[in-house]
């Protein structure tokens, strides 16, 4: 299609601004004019969604200001409540808030008075002795529901001023036998120091983001850490990841879909099911897993705005905070993650839902990059592919930490982005164009077969796993999607008005082609999407396609698994009846948390309920 240059200025956006942007040429009937964005039909324009955030992170954190007595907070426009409490930081392996008092937020506004609240026997942090201290508070609207958890710092004995805070981590990532990346946000800007080991770093800048990267460490080796923000600091540990080649028995966990759910409370903490999620994390730090990979669907997402997409994606990292200050966890995204620009007709439904542009700054792929840190090994993104429309300009987003691969010991983990460029209406309308939920474009395709080859090839690995959003074979709650559309493989991506070359079902067989029969290392590919927990062993004797399929049709050179586990505390999917239900194992709808038991060539999965610790499900995998 033509790419418009057009100046955007618009009226939606609470701050005012104005850029020249592009229309990306992968879309089909986007335009712009006085009013806006709009989705063209043939017989009228459907204009963007307002973008009108309900909440932000910055609101929410509530403007905080010292006093003789206390502090006093400033949340705009949010009615409801404050429950808080003081936070005791390096005295318990897993601080948390202990609430202890509540009081109704009244235009925006309430008063916290440290001096009698936290009075003698109340005060179990001595912040008189040190003149410091922190308080966790949590907001609960009007309606009962609870939106935001946050932090502020305090110092003196009255007045007080406010200090900095640590509002998301410290969280560790990219954990490797000699490095580690440790990150976290404050809430006021100010330069931080991290001391591990003997060495002690300090940015160069004072900032709200803090990203440290700590090198030449020993393999398989406990170190403290100490995070340094002002005059506060937090300490905890982490362990290196073994010395490749080394085939020590270790544990790691999956699960995926933790968008929130009914029941209120913390099941629904804006958009993620907290509860859920910290039962999971309790339960891995008990079984002393090293690491922790999450594939899609964490938040309720499906917004057209950045300011809530962040709000719950830091209500989902919060939730696991405690125990991320220890182990690693992995993200990627999943369609829930979608963020876009959403078009309604007059009686308000929605007709049509795209990707955000500009792609570096506004995508669903570039917010899930800024609110996570996970590694950058994968594909730069589709610009460049046989489909790219504009070879000089950018069309289609990054696959900048949402595409990436990583390893621990013998066991490889490949992490996928099955709803990359992601346009949520395309199933019933393509006349937008944008990327199909569950479809793997070529250069992500490519980029998997290169990285298989390459693993095949390194001796110190024996298991790979592969990990995406959606199934290969849905079992409950997505048949009519996934990898399979009914069986319809009519169904695909398409690129500025075009559909691509391969349907649905005939990807699905060419990225199966690669994990089961161009790799001897591929235990199992982990999915989610369907809030569930079951598993397959695909063979040939699994009936895989629908009746009258005219395509060629894949045999398997040996078997692998899938493991469906998307029990993190969505809303349950029971089973539905599909071709290769017979072989499909163990479903249940009962939280789950998967737990691998590597010991060098052997894999042994557990899978456990987080909230009542029975366990689900046993299986042998090699």
């Amino acid at each position: 299609m033509k790419i418009f240059n057009i100046l955007m200025c618009f009226y939606f956006i609470p701050q005012i601004f104005c850029q020249e942007i592009k229309i990306p040429a992968s879309y089909s009937n986007i335009g712009y004019d006085e009013n806006g964005i709009y989705y063209r039909t043939d017989t009228m324009r459907h204009y963007a969604d307002p973008v009108k955030p309900k909440y932000s992170i910055s609101g929410l954190m509530g403007n905080p200001l010292g006093t003789n007595d206390g502090i006093t907070f400033d949340f705009g426009d949010f009615e409801g409540t404050i429950t808080y409490g003081l936070i005791p930081y390096n005295q318990v392996k897993h601080p948390l808030p202990i609430f202890r008092f509540t009081k109704e937020i009244v235009s925006g506004k309430v008063a916290v008075n440290i001096k009698n609240d936290f009075r003698y026997p109340y005060d179990f942090v001595a912040w008189k002795e040190r003149a410091m201290l922190t308080i966790g508070y949590r907001l609960t609207s009007k309606t009962g529901s609870i939106v935001y958890d946050g932090e502020v710092g305090v110092t003196g004995t009255g007045p007080f001023k406010i200090a900095p805070a640590i509002s998301e981590g410290p969280f560790i990532s990219k954990v490797s036998d000699q490095e580690v990346t440790i990150w976290f946000h404050t809430t006021k800007t100010v330069k931080c120091t991290v001391e591990v080991d003997g060495k002690v770093i300090t940015e160069p800048e004072a900032g709200t983001s803090h990203v440290f990267t700590i090198t030449s460490l020993k393999s398989g080796k406990k170190y403290p850490y100490k995070v340094i923000y002002g005059d506060f600091s937090q300490q905890y540990e982490f362990t290196t990841a073994p010395k490749a080649g080394d085939r020590k028995p270790f544990v790691f966990g999956y699960c995926s879909d933790s968008r929130s759910a009914t029941g209120g409370g913390e099941r629904n903490i804006f958009g993620a099911n907290v509860y859920v999620m910290k039962k999971i994390g309790a339960l891995a730090q008990q079984q002393n897993v090293a690491f922790m990979q999450f594939t899609g669907d964490m938040i309720n997402g499906y917004l057209n705005n950045k300011e809530e997409m962040l709000l719950q994606y830091t209500n989902w990292k919060k939730a696991v905070e405690p125990f991320w200050h220890y182990m690693p966890y992995y993200a990627t995204m999943g369609n829930h993650e979608a963020l876009g620009y959403i078009f309604k007709d007059k009686a308000g439904s929605r007709v049509a839902f795209i990707d955000k542009f500009p792609y570096n700054t506004e995508s669903a792929e570039a917010i899930f990059g800024q609110a996570f840190v996970n590694h950058e090994n994968g594909p730069s993104g589709e610009d460049g592919s046989k489909y790219d429309p504009d070879l000089q300009n950018q069309d289609f987003p990054s696959y900048k930490e949402n595409v990436y691969y990583y390893t621990y010991g013998n066991v490889a983990m490949v992490v996928l982005n099955s709803d990359y460029w992601f346009a949520p209406t395309l199933s019933g309308n393509v006349s937008t164009g944008g990327g199909l939920h569950a479809y793997i474009m070529d250069n992500q395709l490519k980029w998997l077969q290169e990285v298989i080859s390459k693993l095949e090839k390194v001796k110190t690995i024996d298991h790979i796993f592969v990990t995406q959003h959606t199934p290969a074979f849905p079992n409950g709650g997505h048949s009519g999607d996934d990898m399979w559309y009914h069986g319809n493989n009519d169904k695909r991506t398409y690129v500025a008005g075009k559909p691509v070359e391969k349907g649905i079902i005939e990807r699905r067989d060419e990225y199966l082609d690669i994990l089961a029969n161009q790799s001897s290392k591929v235990v199992a590919i982990l999915t989610g999407d369907e809030h569930n927990y079951n598993y397959m062993k695909i063979t040939n004797e699994v009936p895989i396609y629908p009746e009258n399929y005219h395509h060629k049709k894949l045999s398997f050179k040996r078997p692998i698994y899938q493991v469906n586990n998307g029990a993190a505390g969505a809303p349950y999917y029971a089973q539905e009846v599909l071709p290769w239900s017979a072989h499909t194992k163990s479903f249940s709808v009962e939280n789950a948390l998967c737990l691998f038991y590597v010991n060098g060539k052997k894999i042994e999965m557990r899978v456990i309920n987080p909230d009542t610790l029975n366990e689900l499900d046993y299986l042998k995998l090699k």
